[in-house]
């Protein structure tokens, strides 16, 4: 049995049409127009313990919509879930004390208080012992490094440093399921990439099944096997990201060095050429015809280096967003009126 299990899973929205004008608003009051928006339709998953699986999807494609139904936080319209054999929705407190979610654009810190006043409270909420308690917290400070930070207000911490925090307020009680919506948004480069080796070695070693959503590409290849595409609701690629490359790019990226005395006027008439930087230049070829051009080229110019290479993750990830979005052209994903993301 999977540790997530989701039948045709369906989330609507009846949303506010509120029209322009004064006059129109006060009809408003008297006379509602609503529009139902799917962010959830149909989606059918399974996961199993101690995978660490990528959401991936454009603005409003119904990733943290799913999330928060696995976690509890809303209710479907329809469709059925089990996670580690729990209703979500259901809300059994025996559920809540084996999962946790993250959201990077929401605290669960207090603001004004040391975040070690935060755990303390976590650690009564869950009933942790205290000598586990204490084991537990210092294992996870001394990870990130935030163990100076403890008594400093939350307020005064960086952006990156606060997320150090929530994930330590997250694991706290050692969570089996943990659901992380954009954990590195906003963090700079440093920081992010401290938080993938901590979420990396952390998983690693107690084997936690984690879903994770995230706009950063760099995230999703430093630590996911695999991943799973949102898009208007519906999910449209489950599998490997090196799949995904396969899948939506039908071209690779050539680089050669070439002689520096190579007339560079000839080489700017080459097919798809997208950089002429002498001595280098760039272009794409389709994947079937790499052989071939490599071929011809190696026998007329004098060539000291090739690189052959898939596209950026990032535009071939665009690529497969579009391609969904012409697919189903409506915009879907709102929650209370506001899109979901």
């Amino acid at each position: 049995m999977s540790i997530i299990e989701i039948e045709n899973l369906c989330k609507s929205y009846r949303v506010y049409q509120k029209k322009e004008g004064v006059w129109a608003g006060i009809r408003g009051l008297f006379h509602r127009e609503y529009r139902e928006v799917a962010a959830v339709r149909g989606v059918n998953l399974r996961v199993e313990s101690g995978e660490f699986v990528a959401f991936l999807g454009p603005n409003g494609a119904g990733k943290t919509t799913t999330l928060k139904l696995l976690s509890g936080v809303i209710t479907p319209t329809s469709g059925t879930v089990s996670v580690m054999g729990f209703v979500p929705w259901h809300r059994d407190d025996a559920y809540r004390r084996r999962f946790a979610l993250v959201m990077g654009q929401k605290n669960q810190l207090w603001w004004d208080l040391p975040a070690t006043d935060s755990f303390r409270l976590h650690q009564h909420i869950y009933n942790i012992p205290g000598a586990v308690f204490e084991r537990t917290r210092d294992e996870l400070t001394e990870m990130l490094d935030v163990r100076h930070l403890l008594g400093q207000p939350v307020r005064e911490l960086s952006l990156g440093e606060r997320m150090k925090m929530e994930l330590i307020a997250a694991l706290l009680h050692s969570p089996e399921m943990l659901f992380l919506d954009e954990p590195t948004i906003g963090l700079d480069v440093v920081a992010q990439h401290k938080i993938q080796q901590f979420l990396k070695h952390y998983q690693n070693q107690r084997r936690t099944t984690i879903l994770l959503t995230s706009h950063y590409m760099k995230d999703i290849a430093a630590l996911c096997k695999r991943v799973v595409v949102i898009a208007n609701g519906s999910i449209h690629y489950d599998g490997s990201l090196a799949g995904i490359i396969d899948r939506f790019s039908g071209d690779k990226v050539v680089t050669l060095q070439l002689d520096e005395r190579t007339d560079f006027a000839s080489v700017a008439k080459l097919p798809g050429s997208v950089e002429i930087e002498p001595p280098r230049i760039k272009f794409r070829v389709p994947r079937d015809e790499v052989a071939r051009v490599l071929g011809e080229l190696l026998d007329r110019y004098q060539v000291t280096d090739v690189i052959v290479e898939d596209p950026p993750l990032e535009e071939v990830i665009a690529s497969m967003f579009l391609e969904a979005a012409q697919q189903e052209p409506e915009l879907v994903g709102a929650a209370n009126g506001r899109p979901t993301r």
